[in-house]
């Protein structure tokens, strides 16, 4: 279990931030009080245009989580330029790849939905042990608790990410480090954007704002846990699965030729 996080005077990075739950979540820990948020993106346009608009505690900054000597680097200049980081939002994500995918799909989605993490890990970890506080959190997905019919590179994927949230809270959680995992389901962002009624996103039913996303996060952290579920009801289809693989597969099957069928229909 993770200790109570405190906003208010905090120093945060939020990666992915120039939009969908990156941006709330920004938007959100202003609100509350942190001190800097800095709202790292690859689009250092849409990164700088994105802290403009939330004001002077609002900071962009271009990074490419994927890339370990560019993280290190954001770790240091951060600290450098404002204050220790006391969380780090490892929040950035892609959609790549239908069905198997091709091996592009999957080098992009284990390097920015895996190795970010890892590389965060690496760089923040070392001074947050020296300094006997701080908090990563992992965006995941609840796909990465259950499964996602429509591909398998990000369901695969974001399993790992649920897995490395977990033996990282074990690993560290002692040395005063926290650690917070996030696994929505569907949610209103670009990614999701092109969903039709046939997307198997939809079978965990609507998708909320990332406002409602922010929401959840801002209130796990001051309870101090680590799974947070915008959708509470990600916990039961978890414990099904758990109790009887085989039937939840054997429902997880029926579910997808439910989707095939409206495909075609549509």
């Amino acid at each position: 279990m993770a200790g109570p996080f405190s906003i208010p005077g905090t120093t945060i990075v939020v990666t992915g931030g120039a939009g969908g739950i990156g941006y709330a979540l920004a938007e959100r820990f202003l609100s509350e009080g942190a001190a800097n948020v800095v709202l790292a993106d690859r689009d250092a346009d849409q990164a700088k245009r994105a802290a403009d608009e939330l004001g002077e505690r609002a900071h962009g900054l271009a990074l490419d989580v994927a890339d370990e000597a560019a993280v290190a680097e954001a770790v240091a200049r951060i600290e450098e330029a404002h204050a220790p980081i006391d969380l780090w939002c490892s929040n950035a994500g892609v959609a790549a790849g239908r069905g198997l995918g091709d091996d592009a799909d999957w080098d992009v989605s284990w390097r920015v939905h895996v190795l970010a993490h890892v590389y965060a890990a690496r760089a923040l970890f070392p001074r947050m042990a020296e300094r006997g506080r701080g908090h990563l959190l992992v965006t995941a997905s609840a796909a990465g608790l259950l499964t996602n019919l429509d591909t398998a590179p990000y369901s695969v994927t974001k399993h790992g990410a649920v897995a490395l949230a977990e033996w990282l809270a074990i690993r560290h959680g002692d040395e005063g480090i926290d650690v917070s995992c996030l696994c929505p389901q569907g949610v209103n962002t670009a990614m999701t954007a092109g969903d039709d009624a046939s997307a198997a996103t939809r079978l965990g039913g609507d998708y909320l704002e990332p406002a409602d996303v922010a929401e959840a996060v801002v209130a796990a952290l001051h309870d101090g846990r680590f799974l947070i579920l915008p959708h509470p009801e990600a916990a039961a289809f978890e414990q099904r699965r758990a109790e009887d693989r085989d039937r939840w597969i054997g429902g997880m099957r029926r579910a997808w030729h439910k989707i095939r069928r409206a495909s075609r229909q549509g």
